[in-house]
């Protein structure tokens, strides 16, 4: 019996000596990877339908438009769509011109996008003018809105005057002549004292290779800033033989107008597709 008792005991013995520490442990280790799996599965199951439960999700409402374009709508969108649509109403209402008016002199009109070419052959010389139409109209004054109301036909006209390039070709000459213009924002140009002055006025004139887009900073630039006021008045006179006067310019800044107004309708149109997603 004693043997019997004894043996029990050495038994127990060898076996709480021979189990590792870690074995202590090991029952919370167990428990642990039981939490973790069952957190996991209470985010990652679902129903039969495939759905995760939305225990651990977190959901942010949005203001969004069903739409089958796949694109975010919001009601600021839808209001913004309804407001282009009467803006391009009220624009197409005050248009001028429904096609581009016609320039005088025989000159054949180009366009690409925004920029125009108006190209004239006049005895051999080819004459190019090209101007684009973004940016120039020129900003309006703004008056007190609480002192002066003005009804719609006492607002003032805008006008469209961009800067615009004259290039004269003469046949067998290497360069061309080239002139940058503009319109002064005071109205005002070489020539005061004659009768009637010159609405544009020539900034610079270089020689650039024939068509060029790019003028060349290597080619020497004439700037007209400091210039002899006799070399200027024949260089406008220079100009005005080829057609390129006040007249001229009058309808230039007409087909500008025409022009401008044409791809803003445009713009507007394709900012409203663009916003309600067509």
């Amino acid at each position: 019996m004693l043997k019997s008792v004894s043996r029990a005991v050495q038994l127990a013995a060898r076996l709480s000596t021979s189990v590792p520490p870690a074995a202590a442990v090991r029952p919370a280790l167990r428990l642990s990877s039981a939490f973790t799996r069952s957190i996991w599965s209470l985010s990652h199951s679902g129903p039969a339908s495939g759905s995760r439960p939305r225990l651990l999700t977190a959901t942010r409402a949005l203001p969004t438009v069903s739409c089958g374009c796949g694109s975010l709508h919001t009601e600021g969108d839808k209001a913004f769509a309804e407001f282009l649509t009467d803006e391009i109403k009220e624009e197409k209402k005050i248009q001028k011109n429904k096609s581009l008016p016609q320039m005088s002199g025989g000159w054949k009109l180009e366009l690409n996008g925004t920029e125009a070419k108006l190209i004239r052959s006049l005895s051999g010389e080819k004459v190019t003018i090209t101007f684009n139409v973004n940016n120039s109209i020129p900003p309006q004054l703004e008056e007190d809105p609480e002192h002066t109301q003005k009804s719609p036909e006492d607002e003032p006209e805008i006008d469209s005057t961009p800067n615009f390039v004259v290039e004269v070709t003469k046949p067998g000459a290497k360069s061309s002549l080239v002139f940058d213009c503009h319109f002064p924002e005071d109205e005002s140009a070489h020539g005061e004292g004659e009768e009637e002055s010159d609405i544009f006025a020539i900034r610079e004139v270089s020689f650039q290779p024939e068509g060029d887009v790019e003028w060349k900073e290597t080619s020497y630039t004439l700037n007209t800033d400091s210039l002899d006021w006799a070399l200027y008045d024949h260089l406008m006179d220079f100009l005005a033989d080829r057609g390129i006067d006040n007249t001229f310019v009058d309808e230039l800044t007409e087909l500008s107008m025409a022009l401008e107004h044409q791809e803003y309708i445009k713009f507007l149109d394709d900012l409203s597709t663009f916003v309600k997603c067509k």
